[in-house]
């Protein structure tokens, strides 16, 4: 009766050893203090990726994504199709789609959702946008003859 459970220990065991080594070779960004890249893949790229740098001197982690989705913008405007961009800030990998953005810390682990696209495709903190009754974005502030005025 003993054995078949210290097989079923080191069998577990083994596992979470292997699952782990696995994450240890997860694709990482750069951390350049204050650097936003946009991301593409390049075979000849360290990581099989190539970093090209948007912007500089950037103070935060929504001034990239301001950078990125100003970029994408401007790539659509002049007859780009791509609409979903890669970038990376300070050691995460910036994801921007039909949603929102996104951020995580490897290329292919969990993503933390930050920023949301509101029913005209600007782009809000989730908790800000206002839905009606059947789950889709209406607007993100009051409209204006709802709001306050000052004489």
């Amino acid at each position: 009766m003993m054995r078949p459970a210290f097989l079923g220990a080191a069998a577990l065991t083994a596992f979470a050893t292997l699952a782990l080594s696995a994450c240890t070779n997860a694709v990482k960004p750069p951390f350049d203090e204050g650097v936003c890249y946009y991301v593409v893949p390049d075979a000849e790229g360290e990581d099989g990726l190539r970093y090209n740098v948007v912007g500089r001197d950037l103070p935060q982690l929504e001034t990239c994504f301001a950078e990125l989705e100003k970029m994408r913008i401007s790539f659509l405007r002049l007859g780009g199709n791509k609409r979903e961009i890669t970038g990376a800030y300070n050691g995460q990998f910036i994801f921007i789609d039909a949603t929102g953005i996104s951020v995580s810390r490897t290329l292919n682990g969990g993503r933390f959702f930050s920023m949301a696209r509101t029913g005209d495709g600007r782009l809000a903190v989730p908790g800000a946008i206002v839905r009606d009754e059947t789950g889709a974005p209406v607007a993100v502030a009051a409209p204006p003859e709802d709001a306050a005025t000052t004489p």
